[in-house]
């Protein structure tokens, strides 16, 4: 499919559809297996080949994607659909017209909408499938106490997982900091007071302060930043660590069967989330270097140089459940399994256990007024 876009220009509308060479019906991706399959004949098909990147991930410098001074073959560009109550921005078929928002279960209809961006470098395939991530999931939820049992019935025979490559971007960066500071070294007085009429001799803690100066360095490699807002970030971090050495090139092949979405937090954005982490690492760094028994920072002033950036896609498995009323989201890395999502709770359940606490109260006070009684006699 072609579109031209605003200035004349055409672009390619990458479909990520892979038929299968034996029966026609569409290919997906296997995780765990590293190939193509066919649900409809069973046959499968080995990824072979280059895809638009050769060789290793690479990185792009970040100045010059500021300044929009990349490669065409750099920026791609796809239909979305938006989500208007968690602002999600999902990749779709052409064909695709109508669906359910996989982030929060909110039934919304597409536009034709076109979405130009910086095309993914690297990407980790799934390594789970749909049955392990739903395992990993029913296995938290029951874990959980107070949590409805209905719910976890519910997620074990419920609806399907969406496998989802959520966006990121990595950020690599050399720096070189200098500082001025203050190191506290830890020293004790002897000081005479007066207690109820009578002296003492205490210890007083106090701290000695020297003035320093000096130069820390670090570099920084693939700092990790959520390109998304439609998950709370806290779910995503919880989501960590990545395996990010076993990144592979992107290739639209790994895309068969999953959906992708797009990143909603740009660029700019992206790396001045970054750069905060960068700075937490840095001021931690020149404490260290400081030394003592404490230490006070009064300035730091950070050269930062050669920055480079990567598009990527992460796997998730996502569950959106609505269950009496009330919407649940559960994720789970799609490597490793780990799991997080709102934490439900059971209302007959903390009845329950209020009753029983308070049972349990009223029978400790009966024994213990039976003793005092007892003892009495």
């Amino acid at each position: 499919m072609e579109h031209a876009d605003n200035d004349g220009a055409v672009a390619i509308v990458a479909e990520h559809r892979f038929p299968c060479e034996t029966c026609g019906s569409d290919l997906r991706f296997a995780p765990g297996e590293g190939r193509l399959v066919c649900d409809h004949c069973g046959n499968t098909e080995a990824i072979e080949g280059d895809g638009p990147w050769r060789g290793a991930v690479s990185e792009q410098d970040f100045q010059a994607a500021l300044r929009r001074q990349l490669n065409e073959e750099d920026l791609e560009e796809t239909r979305v659909l938006k989500c208007p109550n968690c602002g999600a921005e999902v990749q779709f078929a052409p064909a695709v017209h109508a669906a359910e928002c996989p982030f929060c279960a909110t039934p919304v209809v597409t536009d034709t909408g076109l979405h130009r961006h910086f095309k993914p470098r690297g990407l980790l395939p799934f390594a789970l499938d749909e049955d392990q991530a739903r395992h990993a999931m029913t296995s938290w939820l029951g874990s959980l106490w107070f949590a409805p049992g209905g719910l976890m019935e519910y997620a074990r025979k419920g609806r399907r997982m969406q496998g989802i490559y959520v966006p990121y971007w990595t950020f690599d960066a050399d720096t070189r900091s200098r500082y001025s500071g203050e190191r506290g070294t830890v020293y004790s007085e002897s000081r005479t007071v007066t207690r109820n009429g009578k002296s003492e001799r205490i210890s007083v803690e106090k701290v000695r302060w020297r003035r320093v100066s000096g130069r820390v360095a670090r570099f920084f490699d693939d700092v990790l930043v959520l390109a998304s807002r439609s998950l709370p970030r806290a779910y995503t971090d919880a989501l960590e660590p990545w395996d990010l050495p076993a990144l592979e090139p992107y290739r639209p092949e790994y895309l068969a069967g999953f959906r992708a979405e797009g990143y909603t937090i740009e660029l700019a954005e992206g790396y001045t989330l970054a750069r905060a982490h960068m700075d937490r690492v840095i001021t931690r760094d020149v404490k260290f270097d400081i030394g003592g028994d404490r230490q006070r920072i009064h300035s730091i002033d950070t050269a930062i140089s050669d920055i480079t950036f990567k598009h990527i896609l992460l796997p998730v498995w996502l569950a959106a459940y609505k269950y009496r009323g009330k919407s649940y989201r559960f994720v789970v890395n799609g490597r490793t399994g780990r799991v997080q999502g709102e934490r439900p709770w059971s209302a007959w359940k903390l009845a329950l256990a209020a009753i029983a606490l308070a049972i349990a109260a009223a029978a400790v006070g009966y024994f213990v007024a039976l003793q005092e009684g007892g003892g009495g006699g």
